[in-house]
């Protein structure tokens, strides 16, 4: 099996080249160094692969599939341009057998956004379940590590000129227009987007993503208990997504206790009045380069956990 990474030299890029690169069931094609840009080198080595990986902003994406003209190529985009299109399926397999099946039997993969991930795995199945309506004003607060930016974030972060900003959490998408929020309203089937608030903070990986919810407005004013049993049965047989006991971590939750991992935790806390669902994983794990293997290791028919940490 011939797999090619378009846009390897990319945080996203590099961490799925490392979770490939001891795998003997691959070949990995790669372009030398000053031919990785190159139209015609990057056309050749897409048309020529089994799965493509296309690690690249949203333009870039687009543009690598058009240069696709071998029918047989099966694509994995894990930049927004995608995620949301007609024709493409969305890369979230523990969601339903539906989603599964799409990735099984699929040529154009959309990978989910990393705090997407965090938001849809949480509210995907209680509005499926009649827990949460579809018309419900969901907010939710993600907490990412710094690497989710990209190369420059990191080198910002990690310069010994840092200013005195970056050494505390820093609210973003402060106009409500975020990338991630068309696939969450799509995938969950809501009729409004949530009030979505991004957190960046001084540490290199690992998200916490929180969805809130008033148990008093919800239909059949289920209790916290209803909600992690809802989550666990969901999720039940999912071997990279587990529900921890109601109020796991209290007093506090550590935003980057998953760092290094590719499977996800979800954590139910709060009252019968009021409950946060945290999904607790690593931003270039779950959120990233870990679930682009796991939907590649689906393509191919292999045990979706082959290469991944867990």
């Amino acid at each position: 099996m011939n797999v090619y990474i378009d846009g390897s030299a990319g945080t996203t890029g590099l961490q799925i080249y490392e979770r490939l690169a001891d795998r003997r069931d691959l070949t990995l094609v790669t372009l030398p160094d000053d031919r990785r840009k190159d139209p015609e080198a990057r056309r050749d080595a897409l048309n020529s692969c089994d799965i493509a990986f296309l690690c690249l902003p949203d333009d870039a994406a687009r543009e690598a599939v058009s240069m696709v003209e071998n029918p047989d190529v099966r694509i994995i985009d894990a930049s927004t341009a995608h995620r949301t299109a007609e024709g493409w399926a969305y890369g979230f397999p523990e969601l339903s057998d539906e989603h599964r099946t799409a990735i099984e039997t699929g040529k154009r993969i959309a990978n989910p956004g990393c705090h997407a991930t965090g938001f849809i795995v949480s509210v995907y199945p209680l509005v499926k379940l009649g827990l949460v309506p579809a018309d419900y004003p969901l907010t939710c607060f993600s907490l990412t590590g710094y690497s989710g930016g990209g190369k420059k974030m990191i080198a910002d972060y990690e310069s010994p000129e840092k200013p005195e900003g970056l050494s505390s959490p820093r609210i973003y998408g402060l106009t409500q227009a975020h990338k991630h929020l068309p696939e969450m309203q799509k995938i969950c089937g809501l009729t409004r987007a949530p009030a979505f608030t991004p957190i960046v903070d001084d540490y290199y990986k690992g998200m916490a993503a929180t969805v809130t919810l008033h148990l008093d407005l919800l239909p059949g004013h289920p209790t916290a208990k209803k909600i992690r049993e809802a989550l666990d049965d969901w999720y039940q047989y999912q071997r990279l997504i587990n529900v921890a006991p109601l109020n796991w971590g209290t007093p506090m939750i550590d935003a980057n206790a998953f760092a290094g991992r590719d499977d996800l935790m979800l954590i139910v806390s709060g009252s019968d009045q009021r409950v946060t669902v945290t999904a607790l994983f690593d931003n270039l794990g779950k959120g990233a380069s870990g679930a682009a293997v796991q939907n590649m290791n689906i393509l191919m028919g292999v045990d979706e956990l082959t290469g991944l940490n867990v």
